[in-house]
Parts: structure tokens; sequence; C-alpha cells
């Protein structure tokens, strides 16, 4: 009797503590795929350039909250701020200031860079009344296009004979 009591209790301890093993497992598989999405960083590149011709290369590391220029041959490091809209990165001597394509780029509170997209706005009215608002991009050769102030319609610009041609 005393055997079997034994045997039972030794049954219930190894049926508990294998249980108990599982989800451990588990935890640690989860644990380890979570660490490599967190490695993962969110890059984004982009190169602007300014009226003279000069380019600023920049790299965004969105997971860690910071850009690097490439600028005159120079590599810059910003930590990003907190901006009510657009974009916002600094250290001691750079600033990086920018909304849509336009940034500025300021070394000691002086500008050394800048570039604003060539942006040109018609406005049409037909016979009828109808309104035709454009608002045309002349740097990235695309237009955006509202009848009557209604939904926005993107076009992008199309090698023409002669005029101009969007389509989207």
């Amino acid at each position: 009797m005393k055997n079997k009591v034994i045997v039972i209790t030794m049954l219930t301890t190894l049926f508990l503590s294998s249980c108990k093993e599982t989800p451990i497992q588990e935890n640690e598989q989860k644990t380890k795929s979570e660490s490599i999405e967190k490695t993962t960083d969110n890059i984004v590149m982009n190169t602007s350039t300014d009226k003279d011709g000069k380019k600023l290369d920049l790299v965004f590391n969105n997971t860690k909250g910071t850009v690097t220029l490439n600028f005159n041959g120079e590599t810059i490091e910003l930590i990003q701020q907190k901006s009510g809209s657009g974009i916002w990165y600094k250290n001691e001597n750079y600033e990086l200031r920018g909304k849509g394509n336009d940034i500025e780029l300021k070394k000691d509170g002086k500008l050394i860079f800048e570039h604003k997209d060539d942006i040109v706005n018609y406005s049409l009215k037909n016979k009828k009344g109808q309104t035709l608002d454009m608002t045309y991009n002349n740097t990235t050769n695309k237009v955006k296009v509202y009848l009557n102030g209604g939904e926005e319609i993107e076009l992008e610009g199309q090698k023409a004979a002669s005029g101009i041609w969007h389509k989207n």
C-alpha cells in the first residue's frame, strides 16, 4: 500500500512539473522572437538638393529617433526632438527642420542648406461656375487637382510633345 502511495505521489509530481515546463519554453520563444523584432530598425533614406546643386544625404533611423546626414563630405548625427509638425533633429551644433520635402539645415544657428519644392497654384473657372484648383509641384512633377473643392486627385507628369500632360 505504501508503495502505491509513493508511486502515485511521484507520478503526480512528475506530471505537475512537466506541465510547468511548457509555458516557460513558450515564454522563452516569445521573448526571443520579440527581441528579434525590436532589433530591426526602421530606416528611411532620402537625398535632397538645394538651388545651388549641393546634395544632402539623409538616413533616418525611426526606431532610434536619429538621422545621419552626409553634407559636404561630413557625417553628422542628430537626435529627434518633439515637433508640432514636420521633423526636427539636432545636436550641439546642427539643427535639421522640415515639412514634406522642404528642409533646412543650420549650423550654429546659420542656415547652410535649404531645399524648397517649386510649388505653383492655379485656379480655373468654367462658364457653369465649376472651379478646378490645381497645385503643381514642379520639383516632383506631380499635381494635386480638386474639382469644386472636392476630393484630391494626384496626377504624375508625363512626357508630352508640347504643353503639359499629367495622369494617374
